[in-house]
């Protein structure tokens, strides 16, 4: 079950605006927690698929060990310059390892969509090229959070 935002409920997105959103953005940026406790946040590129977001992460990567060791991550992808123009979407949860790692290709039939997804929003490619470095996390978030400063100015508009 995915927490309801309780505060900001005047500027957040409606599913269809936060899908919406996601559908467009290409970077999120990732906070995982390390060995020593201390955050570590990188950035990735992702796919939504309507109830969970695909990251393709380097598996020899800080972010990589730290979710094996504790699989807790936040994300966040945002957008907008000016502060009437800021928007954004927080999504926390569990990350989930999916297929073989690192990526080769092998057959995964959970992955055919997503790197569908991937591959034509990210490389304009219909099949996702695999190098051999990187693997599928997961993640059906158990909390959203979402920003639209945008209806702000709309409210002051009226």
């Amino acid at each position: 079950m995915v927490a309801t935002q309780r505060r900001g409920r005047r500027i957040m997105m409606t599913p269809a605006e936060r899908d919406a959103f996601l559908s467009k953005q290409r970077t999120c940026r990732v906070a995982t927690v390390s060995a020593d406790g201390r955050p570590h946040v990188s950035a990735l590129w992702f796919v939504w698929d309507g109830a969970s977001l695909w990251l393709y992460s380097i598996t020899r990567s800080r972010r990589w060990a730290d979710l094996r060791r504790d699989p807790r991550l936040a994300v966040v992808v945002d957008a907008g310059e000016e502060y009437g123009e800021l928007r954004g979407v927080e999504l926390s949860g569990t990350a989930v390892f999916v297929g073989e790692a690192p990526r080769t290709g092998a057959p995964c039939p959970e992955l055919v969509e997503p790197e569908g997804m991937f591959a034509r929003k990210n490389f304009d490619l219909d099949a996702m090229p695999h190098d051999g470095r990187h693997a599928w996390l997961r993640l059906t978030p158990d909390a959203v959070a979402s920003w639209d400063f945008q209806k702000l100015a709309a409210e002051r508009g009226r």
